[in-house]
């Protein structure tokens, strides 16, 4: 019995404090980590969201000249140019981005015309989206955004 006291004497390992404070700290790192990997989406998503946008100008710019200076809704493009899939519908939802466009059928006294405005689907929080909003017509020719909480308008800065 003498020598079983000795042996578990001698045995080294962790006590209950230092298991604490290394749960403590493996805690910290994840709570940290987190929040970096959050921003790390958020960011993709809006350059995502921006390319997104570069796209739809060169698949209508594609439509136009095939169809008479006229310009389609998503539906079209997916139809008849090849956008993704995703786009389908009146308001589509594509990586943390609500796209919404706008097409006006051309007439004797004005062209054809078209808006796209891409806002993320959550704007703040720690579960946002994006922070930036888009907004792209058949008028300009750079993409506007803004950093504001509002959607991006004509007048915001080009990227």
């Amino acid at each position: 019995m003498k020598n079983y006291r000795s042996r578990l004497s001698d045995e080294r390992g962790f006590n209950l404090i230092e298991l604490m404070i290394v749960i403590a700290i493996i805690g910290l790192l994840i709570g940290v980590g987190s929040l970096a990997w959050q921003a790390v989406i958020r960011s993709g998503n809006e350059t995502t969201a921006s390319q997104q946008l570069a796209n739809l100008r060169n698949y209508q710019a594609q439509y136009a000249s095939k169809n008479h200076g006229n310009f389609a809704s998503f539906d079209e493009l997916i139809a008849k140019s090849g956008l993704d899939e995703r786009f389908k519908g009146q308001n589509p939802v594509v990586n943390g981005y609500v796209f919404t466009m706008t097409v006006e059928a051309g007439s004797a006294s004005k062209p054809s015309f078209y808006s796209i405005a891409a806002d993320p689907q959550v704007a703040d929080g720690v579960t946002a989206t994006g922070t930036r909003h888009f907004y792209f017509d058949s008028s300009l020719s750079a993409i506007k955004a803004t950093d504001e909480n509002r959607p991006a308008k004509p007048d915001d800065p080009s990227l």
